[in-house]
């Protein structure tokens, strides 16, 4: 096939030998199978932001650092370097946190470099050595459902403990490969720490799991694995080998209301105790 024009410069530096064809194309980038020397690998090409379907990306980038104050003031201008910086760091994103989960024991692609808007990495397979497919095309058992869905509710874990929340993470950006569930698409990745929207996002995940693989063992629907893993991350009480039940029992204690009214009566009457002293002295001093 024709060669892309942002694959172009890594054919002739010698990166890519040729593509073999276009993979998947998202709301966030178009994928193809390329040649690197003697091995298969895929080239994630990122779409520019007005030709993305991802338009709530500023929910995702709070909280995520930049280069310098220069960086960070033309992004916060919008002029045309801001922009540029802005694509940059949302591209940059995705290959930060795959090194960085990666390291952390989570299924992703393994990355061999990014260059001007295109991502190499490597083209996951099945056990026939196909492009592994998506979870979304595949019918599954209900033991199967539930295997997935314990596996995937680890790696969400894992994620959460090197800091991260994938954000859109769903049937459509999971690959299952020839050992199991994989998770990709991760330029919208958020800084769980920084984001106020992460909680949110990482409920919003699980959900997402849970009604999913709940079409094929519905038992799954009914689990709250997302608050009670947050919950557990708050408390800094979330490790890789926590034990999770899918329960989450919010405590919440009926309000005293004797006490809170004792409160109030007794800072009113401290009060008022204060006025007299003070014009008990103002009357002395006359």
């Amino acid at each position: 096939m024709k060669t892309p024009k942002k694959i172009q410069p890594l054919v002739e530096d010698g990166l890519v030998d040729k593509v073999l064809r276009q993979l998947m194309s998202g709301k966030e980038a178009t994928v193809y199978i390329v040649q690197c020397g003697d091995e298969i690998r895929c080239a994630k090409v990122y779409k520019e932001a007005n030709q993305r379907g991802f338009h709530q990306a500023v929910h995702y980038t709070e909280g995520r650092k930049v280069k310098n104050s220069r960086q960070a003031r033309a992004m916060e201008k919008g002029s045309r370097y801001g922009r540029q910086e802005q694509e940059s760091a949302w591209q940059h994103a995705e290959v930060d946190a795959l090194h960085k989960l990666a390291a952390a024991g989570v299924r992703v692609p393994h990355p061999y470099g990014f260059y001007d808007g295109v991502l190499l990495m490597e083209l996951l397979a099945d056990e026939n050595g196909e492009p592994a497919p998506r979870l979304n095309d595949l019918q599954l058992t209900p033991e199967q459902a539930r295997e997935f869905h314990a596996l995937l509710i680890r790696q969400v874990v894992l994620m959460l403990c090197a800091g991260i929340v994938h954000g859109d993470l769903s049937e459509f950006n999971i690959l299952v490969d020839s050992t199991g569930p994989v998770i990709i698409d991760l330029p919208q990745a958020v800084d769980a720490a920084a984001n106020n929207n992460a909680s949110r996002m990482l409920e919003r995940d699980v959900e997402n799991l849970a009604h999913y693989f709940g079409q094929f063992a519905p038992e799954l629907r009914a689990t709250q694995y997302g608050k009670e893993i947050w919950a557990l991350y708050q408390s800094g009480e979330l490790f890789p080998d926590t034990r999770l039940t899918g329960h989450f029992n919010k405590i919440e204690k009926q309000a005293d209301v004797r006490s809170v009214m004792r409160e109030i009566n007794s800072a009113r009457d401290d009060h008022a105790a204060k006025l007299r002293y003070q014009q008990i002295k103002r009357e002395e001093g006359r």
